[in-house]
């Protein structure tokens, strides 16, 4: 039996009075965390969620969203995240596909959920359940949980049980639901806390949105080592500055918009951040501009990792952030991996291919779906979608995406390659390249741009300025687009292919 279902009672009983959990102004002890997961584990139990039962959350970040978290593996059943930001139909959807026995949101998602209500009775009965606040014909978390016991004991779970579904933001069609077993997470909890050199006294910060994977890159290490787990509810670069130095940040979690918002903010300053040991970029590939600021101003504390939610990694570690800054690392231990060609050959180093891996944490499968699953995982290889190369030691230089590669004229175009020049102009803050229909060339692409404020370029100048820096002609941009933001995933990822819809309107493209 893993002891995963065991940790907050373990934390309660021997660091009971040690800070477990920040989120605002509240501030939780292990006894007292726990306490609040054990009501809840009882509250499910008595709403008749048990073992292999489904369990989805709609909600923004708060306190109940961590201690519902915790207590659902805890009664053997699985979680099933689902973002805020799903429209009625989305939710609904995803919420058959789970064969989610009780669903638990915030007054805030009230107009969705009366949308989709008559539709879900059915599977979901009267277990939908606010946590803000009682309204008519929905249950009251706050009331159910006061009403339930501070002990119980936890099912026994087994390694291969599924602790959750996270799915996908699909483009096309149903996301696909990633299912992690209670090994998965364990191994998230003891291979990335050892990979963040995290320790019992090590005090995360976590501010983007914990309905995504990218939460329990930090959290599972942070609860299963008993240290403080801070909780913001939503990103903002000066608070997040001024909580880091109030709390005595050691880890923050951050994808490269939040970096970038980091650096701009008035109230940047090294003295202040000081804390600090690890400043973790993923999502996307941290552009190099940003990475040697960083490094210069916060030396021997950022890590990178690319990885994909279905379960492999790269880690670039803080003492090589430096050395190799144009890589995102190389797979941990445990984990083995290997770029193939087109034909299925295995590539020698400084050749471009798909990057192929295995590793302690891959994915049971997508629920429900073994088609998908056949063709994402060949004997045991995570096939990623994802294309890069490695060097003479073994570390990978991630070029793109297949889906953001450009064919112009039967070339390919890296639109990352074409980023890194653009981001080096003095008035670019951010910048996103993408390609769109061409008659001739049948693609061409075009570069998306957020100037720093102040900024006189014009759109022409700067596609001129790019253009006679690129290092092939096929690299040129046709247009810019200058853009007061980007459009974001709620995990703070840049959507290229919300920007590229437009022009493929109609057009026989894969967005």
């Amino acid at each position: 039996m893993l002891e995963l279902a065991r940790l907050t009672s373990h934390h309660a009983r021997f660091r009971p009075d040690r800070l477990a959990v920040v989120f605002e102004q509240e501030r939780l002890t292990w006894r007292e965390f726990h306490a609040r997961v054990a009501r809840v584990a009882n509250m499910l139990r008595e709403l008749g969620v048990g073992p292999g039962d489904k369990v989805a959350t709609v909600m923004t970040n708060c306190r109940e969203l961590l201690e519902i978290y915790w207590a659902v593996p805890s009664i053997g059943a699985a979680l099933v995240p689902l973002s805020p930001l799903l429209m009625p139909g989305g939710l609904a959807s995803l919420a058959r596909d789970s064969d989610a026995k009780c669903l638990i949101s915030q007054r805030a998602m009230l107009p969705t959920l009366g949308a989709i209500r008559g539709e879900l009775a059915g599977q979901l009965g009267d277990r939908i359940l606010l946590v803000d606040g009682a309204e008519s014909g929905y249950g009251d978390y706050a009331a159910l949980t006061a009403r339930a016991a501070e002990s119980f004991e936890p099912a026994p779970v087994a390694s291969d049980d599924l602790f959750n579904i996270m799915y996908t933001s699909g483009t096309t069609g149903l996301p696909k639901g990633i299912m992690h077993s209670h090994f998965t997470r364990s191994m998230y909890a003891l291979w990335l806390g050892a990979a963040w050199r995290m320790t019992p006294e090590s005090r995360a910060l976590h501010t983007g949105a914990l309905v995504f994977n990218g939460a329990f890159i930090t959290m599972m290490a942070s609860f299963y080592l008993g240290g403080t787990f801070c909780l913001a509810r939503q990103f903002n670069a000066e608070e997040m500055i001024g909580t880091i130095e109030r709390e005595r940040i050691t880890h923050i979690m951050v994808v490269p918009s939040q970096i970038i918002a980091l650096l701009g903010s008035p109230g940047f300053d090294p003295a202040r951040l000081a804390s600090l040991e690890m400043i973790l970029s993923l999502g996307a590939p941290l552009l190099n501009e940003y990475k040697e600021k960083l490094n210069r101003a916060l030396p021997r504390r950022f890590y990178e990792l690319y990885g994909l939610t279905e379960g492999f990694v790269t880690i670039l570690d803080r003492d090589d952030a430096v050395r190799k800054s144009g890589s995102v690392g190389c797979p941990p231990q445990y984990s083995q991996m290997r770029i193939l060609g087109e034909d299925g050959r295995e590539c020698a180093p400084g050749e471009i291919g798909e990057i192929v891996g295995r590793s302690p944490i891959l994915m049971s499968g997508y629920y429900k779906r073994p088609d998908l699953t056949a063709q994402a995982i060949r004997d045991g290889w995570l096939y990623s979608g994802d294309v890069g190369y490695v060097d003479d030691e073994g570390y990978l230089y991630l070029v793109d995406r297949k889906k953001d590669m450009i064919d112009s004229g039967g070339v390919k175009v890296y639109p990352k390659d074409v980023e890194e020049i653009a981001v080096q102009h003095t008035d670019v803050r951010e910048v996103a390249v993408f390609g769109v229909p061409h008659e001739k060339w049948g693609e061409t692409p075009i570069a998306a741009v957020i100037l720093r404020e102040g900024a006189k370029v014009t759109a022409g100048e700067l596609r001129d300025w790019i253009n006679s820096r690129v290092a092939a002609r096929y690299q040129r941009v046709s247009e810019v687009l200058i853009m007061a933001d980007f459009p974001r995933s709620a995990a703070g990822k840049t959507l290229k292919r919300e920007m590229r819809e437009p022009y493929w309107a109609g057009k026989d493209k894969r967005i």
